[in-house]
């Protein structure tokens, strides 16, 4: 059986990657704090897809998750050929305003455990020599981010993570793939007023997971799904970094 591991797989994109997964006929580990709706999910995708699935309600942004969730997976004697780091959540405001514990939770979920996940299952894949892991950056992994620092922190993070990953292992048969939407309706943001705006453009998160797996299966290091997206940060790097930090800083409502 080929099973891929999604975290935060009870929204957002995760949860519309789910079943791109498994109408492809794998079979899936599906991970959330959010126990009641991985249920929900996994029910229905159980009716439509002859499929296994295991659930793991567990909140990555807790220290020691990512040892409970491969200690679980070996237990029931499962090969992970897919590994997707998607679970996240924002923190916006000034950072002297902002409370250490929510930028805490947010570092140990999106640096530590996901870094933490893939050093634990990307050795069997290695074995194996097929597999690939997706980690779920932004177009905020490119710039500076006022009113929202750490988050765009743990994005560059991710990204710098994921481009050097994927050079080590080139040639392995498994691909790395770094996955950078810009807005999209996830539900832990309020994008209402970007709707219209052509310089905020905001995506479906369906269409993002559908761009980010299909470059995952094509061995793909970096994706950004969207044109205006693409735009954009293909003219970053004509901008100092200086002036990118203060238009970054007005495009955050403080």
């Amino acid at each position: 059986m080929s099973f891929a591991l999604i975290t935060g797989a009870s929204s957002g994109i995760g949860y519309e990657l789910a079943p791109l997964f498994a109408k492809n006929r794998y079979d899936l580990i599906l991970v959330s704090r959010q126990g009641n709706r991985l249920v929900q999910l996994a029910d229905g995708l159980k009716k439509k897809y002859t499929i296994e699935i295991l659930n793991i309600p567990i909140d990555l942004s807790h220290t020691n998750a990512a040892e409970e969730i491969f200690r679980l997976v070996q237990e029931k004697i499962i090969s992970v050929n897919y590994l997707v780091n998607n679970a996240g959540f924002y923190v916006k405001g000034a950072f002297t305003e902002t409370s250490w514990e929510e930028a805490q939770k947010l570092i140990q979920l999106q640096c530590l455990n996901h870094t933490q996940l893939t050093k634990l299952f990307l050795p069997d894949m290695l074995k194996r020599g097929k597999g690939g892991i997706l980690n779920v950056g932004s177009t905020g992994s490119f710039v500076p981010g006022p009113y929202n620092a750490v988050y765009c922190a743990a994005k560059s993070f991710v990204l710098s993570f994921s481009e050097a990953l994927a050079e080590e292992v080139s040639g392995s048969g498994v691909a790395v793939t770094a996955l950078c939407p810009g807005g999209t309706y996830t539900g832990f943001q309020d994008f209402s007023k970007r709707r219209k705006s052509i310089f905020f453009p905001t995506m479906e998160a369906s269409r993002v997971a559908e761009v980010g797996y299909k470059a995952l299966m094509k061995g793909k290091r970096i994706v950004i799904p969207g044109l205006a997206n693409k735009i954009q940060v293909f003219l970053m790097r004509f901008i100092p970094r200086n002036l990118i930090s203060k238009l970054t800083g007005l495009m955050v409502e403080k």
